[in-house]
C-alpha cells in the first residue's frame, strides 16, 4: 500500500480572521447588554402595560439586528429588505388585529 502524506500549510496570517472576530464579539456584546437589560426590567418594574410595551420594542430590536447579522440580511439590497420587512409587519398587524378582536368578542360573548 502507498503511504499518503498531508501536509498542512501552518503559515496563516495570525491577522487573517481578526475583523471577523470582532464582528462576532461585537454582536456578543450588543445581545448581551439588550438581554440584560430585559432581565433589569423583568425584575424590577412592576406588571403592567409599560413593561410589556417595553419587552415588545426590545425583543423587535433584537430579532431585527440577529436576522441582520446571521442571516446577513443587513448586507442586501434594501429592495430585498423591504419585501421582507413589509409582510412581516402586516402579519404582525394581522396577530394583533385578530388578538384585540378575539378579546372583544370573547368580552361580548362571555362577558
Amino acid at each position: 500500500m502507498a503511504e499518503v502524506h498531508h501536509h498542512h500549510a501552518h503559515n496563516q496570517d495570525p491577522e487573517a480572521g481578526a475583523e471577523q472576530r470582532k464582528a462576532i464579539w461585537k454582536t456578543f456584546w450588543i445581545l448581551l447588554i439588550i438581554t440584560a437589560l430585559e432581565f433589569l426590567i423583568a425584575f424590577t418594574i412592576p406588571h403592567g402595560t409599560l413593561k410589556i410595551s417595553i419587552f415588545i420594542v426590545m425583543t423587535i430590536v433584537k430579532a431585527f439586528y440577529i436576522v441582520g447579522e446571521f442571516m446577513h440580511l443587513k448586507h442586501e439590497t434594501k429592495t430585498l429588505i423591504w419585501s421582507i420587512l413589509v409582510p412581516v409587519i402586516f402579519v404582525a398587524w394581522l396577530i394583533l388585529a385578530l388578538l384585540l378582536e378575539g378579546d372583544a368578542t370573547f368580552e361580548a360573548i362571555f362577558g
